[in-house]
């Protein structure tokens, strides 16, 4: 059952930046602090969205284009009760590239957004078979945008941050059965506040705030039969409290550059299954509702159901994880100025693949 779980934590885990919720590309997840003993792992994700519209019948063209992720994780027993883990990963990220000279109303309009984070997390085995786990999480982040609304009279702005590091952190309990393979835990994660130093079109040295949002999320697992696991995963995340509003943009326009009206739930429900002493497998389904609302230009997207397969393999002390996600993005509409008719983006996909090497030692 040990491989059947890490088989389902690996496909639960691997490329879930294939379109997250708002801008997020990595949960922060802890799992790595129920590894036994000292563990170590390198991860990689590559993710190749298309994601494209109309308005009125000009074609934006592909504007989002592909990424990677890279993550690290550590983790040490420090004594029989107590772990230790540093994680540093990419939790969120923005590539949009609109093609030029389509006609499109935001054509040559660019955007992105960068981020590293590291967490150090501390598990604390009571002893009756809760644990309660928490830490520091310290997130490094920029961005610079391009709006270019000329196509239809509007206006040319840009914008150039400065990189900023702030702190949460993260608290949580588990509760375990060894025997039946049941782990349920409860995560949260607080939210983190960055205080930007910008230049805005070209004259201008402004200062805005943002609030990466807070985050609560509920995983479980369990075996169901012999050599099968079911797994699954809520998690909400605090997106309508979200906001980008640079200062000139904002006074310029009275409107946010992103922003979400409403907060996401992801939920993941999969099956894991033991295939031999080498080769485990398991498959998993998730789905994120849509608001319903107009969004913005810079994500064009609302909610999304994707599918994923994934395996390991096992050998003496090393472990070797990959996934494939496709992913059914929701349809959605955006303003492109007021007086203007909606945009309207529809029939939009992504395809996410991710690896992971594991080192028990």
């Amino acid at each position: 059952m040990r491989r059947v779980l890490t088989s389902a934590v690996a496909l639960a885990t691997i490329s879930t930046g294939v379109h997250a919720g708002g801008i997020e590309r990595s949960t922060g997840s802890l799992a790595v602090l129920f590894e036994e003993g000292n563990y170590a792992e390198l991860s990689f994700g590559s993710v190749d969205p298309s994601v494209s519209g109309s308005f009125v019948g000009t074609p934006s063209g592909d504007m989002a284009a592909s990424f990677t992720n890279l993550g690290v994780a550590y983790k040490t027993a420090l004594s029989d009760q107590l772990d230790l883990a540093l994680i540093i990963d990419q939790p969120y990220g923005v590539n949009v590239d609109y093609p030029s000279g389509t006609g499109y109303a935001f054509a040559g309009s660019t955007a992105t957004v960068n981020s590293t984070g590291v967490t150090a997390a501390l598990r604390y085995d009571l002893g009756n078979q809760f644990s309660v786990l928490g830490g520091l999480r310290a997130v490094t982040t920029s961005g610079e945008v391009v709006v270019d609304n000329t196509e239809i009279g509007g206006d040319y702005y840009f914008m150039d941050t400065s990189s900023e590091t702030d702190f949460g952190y993260v608290l949580g309990v588990a509760y375990e059965k060894p025997e039946i393979a049941l782990r349920v835990g409860l995560t949260y994660t607080s939210e983190i506040t960055h205080d930007f130093d910008a230049d805005e079109v070209a004259t201008y040295d402004t200062t805005f705030s943002t609030t990466l949002p807070q985050s609560l999320t509920l995983d479980a697992q369990s075996g169901i039969a012999a050599n099968t696991l079911l797994f699954g995963s809520v998690r909400w995340v605090d997106w309508s409290e979200f906001d980008i509003s640079p200062t000139i943009f904002d006074a310029s326009t009275g409107a946010s550059l992103v922003d979400y009206d409403d907060d996401v739930v992801t939920y993941t429900i999969g099956l894991g299954r033991k295939i031999n002493d080498t080769w485990s497998a398991a498959v998993s389904l998730s789905h994120e509702a849509a608001g319903g609302e107009t969004v913005g230009n810079l994500g064009p997207t609302d909610g999304n159901t994707s599918l994923g397969l994934g395996a390991t393999y096992t050998k003496d002390n090393m472990k070797i994880s990959g996934g494939l996600r496709y992913v059914w993005i929701g349809d959605a509409e955006t303003v492109i100025r007021t007086g203007f008719p909606n945009s309207e983006f529809t029939d939009n996909t992504a395809l996410g693949l991710g690896f992971k090497v594991g080192f028990s030692f």
